[in-house]
């Protein structure tokens, strides 16, 4: 299922409280190129149904996409109950993050299909040391030193095996899922990826980048490597902004 219709947008990430919330989608929803917006496991399905989705419905019928930040990530037997819980409130999609293994994630698919919630599915995050290849520092602070405070002399690497995303990406486009989240701001990441997911056979796969603007992901550069489908989701770029309507359709004018 196609979840956003246009081919580029912008989806502000609201993380943050009801009210601001509101300010964003009331400044945003008139400004064609605002694809959807991304909402936050803020408080469970009552809270989902009758304050979120309720206020985005007082202006506008775009896609609301829902984020727990990370589903897919339990055992397969509770795909059914949050995938219902998640369809009941009145959303459109979801994003996983199947990081739980192959099992989950085809199970947390196969309930999204099955209720008719578009799923979207993302493999590889945004920053440093995800991957077990990768050592990097953070933008400011020196995570190798602060392991060593800590008495661990040995290098740490990230967690995840570092062709896990590929799995995961692959498997998503063997059940059909065309919609898949790559991190904005590791552009040569995004192409590899999009490069695998076409060969699997998803012709023009729809992109969603995080990590721009305060990651440091620049949206020019993710929508070049992503090709004719891409989504930016940008949060603090647009919740912080002082002229939120000013500051989206700015960043929507780099989707070009």
């Amino acid at each position: 299922m196609t979840i956003i219709q246009r081919d580029r947008s912008i989806i502000p990430a609201c993380d943050v409280e009801l009210d601001r919330f509101k300010e964003i989608v009331k400044a945003t929803h008139d400004i064609d190129s605002v694809g959807g917006y991304k909402i936050p496991a803020k408080s469970g399905r009552e809270g989902w149904e009758k304050a979120w989705v309720a206020t985005a419905r007082e202006f506008t019928i775009k896609p609301l996409i829902y984020d727990h930040q990370k589903a897919g990530t339990d055992i397969p037997d509770t795909s059914t109950d949050f995938i219902y819980a998640i369809k009941e409130s009145g959303f459109d999609a979801l994003i996983i993050f199947p990081e739980s293994g192959p099992v989950t994630e085809y199970e947390w698919i196969k309930a999204a299909q099955d209720a008719g919630l578009g799923v979207i599915v993302g493999g590889e995050m945004t920053h440093p040391r995800y991957l077990d290849n990768d050592l990097s520092e953070g933008k400011t602070m020196n995570y190798t030193e602060i392991f060593k405070a800590l008495g661990i002399e040995r290098h740490i690497p990230g967690f995840i095996r570092r062709n896990a995303p590929e799995d995961m990406y692959e498997i998503a486009t063997r059940m059909g899922i065309t919609d898949f989240v790559m991190p904005g701001n590791k552009p040569g990441k995004i192409k590899y990826y999009k490069d695998l997911v076409e060969r699997c056979g998803v012709t023009n796969p729809a992109i969603y980048s995080p990590g721009l603007v305060a990651q440091g992901g620049e949206i020019s550069e993710g929508a070049r490597a992503a090709g004719r489908r891409f989504h930016g989701i940008v949060g603090r770029g647009i919740y912080k902004a002082e002229n939120i309507n000013q500051a989206a359709r700015e960043l929507t004018s780099q989707l070009a």
